[in-house]
């Protein structure tokens, strides 16, 4: 059965659009609360990032969940896996987020987590999506949900994410600047690392509503790469909006992207045999990331793009590290999503751990040249059934001759088609890239 409303990341979309409306999220909070309380008394987290319309949606969700008859939990601004963590801890049947990530201030949308701190399952989804058709009723008022604020999550996920590094490791002598997007991170990812011990500069704290992800975090590292310039730092960290990615820049200002970060986890984990099975992946990493860890004995597979099938891969080889070069990392040794804060923690402690630079720990992976082009969607023609697209992408991989590939896919949280292009030869890559972009372009005009 198909989804209506839920895509691979929850609900999303552009504020005051349908379905990202106060109407439409209101009966998503009283359905998702029907739904939740066949189980029995029910009990929903929610927090949100740093955007304007997370004050609305909050109030939207907190009604109609209390219409359901649920109790509810408020976080304010807090990081998506934080999210997730504190569901688990205060045994919660489910945490709703109200973020759309890395998106602009002017997009929102819902996701869940359920009672473990994992995506929902899809009998649940459906569910929420049947009832969404339902007609809106309210309990009597003695079963109506009460709603109260926990005031101490930002330091229960501070300590949390602490406890993901050995007690023998401090990152004492490290001078780290952070970006936090002006966006869920921007209080809790300072303390994290400076009560580690590291001398701690920080960008992208300073959220109006208006600026989370605007020119700043781990979709613009610019700004982080001139602060890392400008203070003699060891390296930069940049989260995005809802901190669940992480990027880096190394001393001298070099990207360091997922699929480098996954790479370094790995050998240090593997090193010390500690890695459990083998490295998850997807079909956007890098050929170099799965070269590499050929060559060191390292089993690694390709998951769809999203990390929901990251984690259903993980789950079904019953292995524990996986992620996507965007920087969405799961280290599931520590937690139950992808978690920039605490893959960040991991990184830096396999750095101290080997006393390794960010520079040195990644040389040892030789990234094949890849160029990404995203190209947005327009009108309803969709491109990848296009036969003039299909036959383009054939001829370029004919050209290759077995030495890249090609892959175009639909952004599960934006109107975009993104097109990939990697293999040996960067002209030519690039060259391949830029003439695929404007076939779909064209067919998309």
């Amino acid at each position: 059965m198909g989804r209506k409303y839920f895509g691979t990341d929850g609900i999303r979309g552009r504020v005051g659009d349908f379905p990202i409306t106060p109407e439409f999220v209101l009966k998503l909070g009283w359905a998702a609360g029907q739904a939740f309380r066949r189980q029995g008394i029910c009990k929903v987290l929610i927090g949100k990032d740093t955007r304007i319309s997370g004050y609305m949606f909050e109030s939207a969700l907190e009604a109609g969940l209390s219409a359901a008859g649920a109790q509810v939990l408020l976080l304010g601004p807090m990081p998506t896996p934080a999210i997730a963590y504190l569901t688990r801890t205060f045994q919660a049947q489910a945490g709703i987020v109200i973020s759309a990530s890395h998106n602009p201030y002017y997009d929102n949308g819902i996701k869940f987590f359920s009672g473990d701190g994992t995506k929902l399952p899809d009998e649940v989804e459906l569910a929420i999506e049947e009832l969404l058709d339902a007609p809106m009723t309210v309990v009597e008022s003695a079963e109506l949900g009460k709603v109260s604020r926990i005031v101490d999550a930002p330091g229960r996920y501070i300590e949390f994410c602490k406890s993901s590094v050995s007690s023998s490791i401090t990152l004492k002598g490290m001078k780290l600047v952070l970006d936090c997007a002006n966006g869920a991170t921007y209080k809790v990812a300072p303390s994290v690392f400076r009560e580690l011990g590291a001398q701690v500069t920080v960008i992208g704290d300073e959220p109006d509503g208006l600026n989370i992800n605007r020119d700043c975090g781990s979709t613009h590292l610019a700004a982080l790469q001139a602060a890392v310039a400008e203070q003699g730092a060891d390296m930069g960290i940049a989260f995005d909006g809802d901190g669940d990615r992480v990027l880096m820049v190394d001393a001298d200002g070099g990207v360091v992207d997922g699929d480098e970060l996954l790479y370094i986890i790995a050998c240090d984990l593997n090193r010390r045999d500690k890695l459990q099975g083998g490295v998850v992946g997807t079909l956007m990493s890098n050929l170099g990331l799965e070269l590499a860890f050929k060559e060191l004995g390292i089993p690694f597979v390709r998951a769809k793009v999203g990390d929901r099938y990251v984690m259903a891969e993980l789950k079904a080889n019953g292995w524990l590290l996986g992620g996507e070069n965007s920087g969405h990392l799961v280290c599931g040794n520590h937690t139950t999503t992808g978690d920039g804060i605490i893959a960040a923690l991991q990184v830096l402690q396999a750095l101290k751990r080997h006393d390794e630079s960010l520079a040195q720990a990644r040389a040892g992976l030789k990234m094949c040249p890849q160029v990404l082009i995203n190209v947005r969607l327009k009108g309803t023609v969709d491109p990848l059934q296009s036969e003039q697209v299909q036959q383009a992408v054939a001829a370029a991989e004919a050209q290759m001759a077995g030495a890249g590939r090609v892959l175009l896919r639909k952004s599960g949280t934006e109107p975009l088609v993104r097109v990939m292009v990697e293999g040996s030869d960067a002209a030519q890559v690039r060259q391949h890239a830029e003439q695929l972009a404007q076939v779909v372009e064209n067919v998309c005009s």
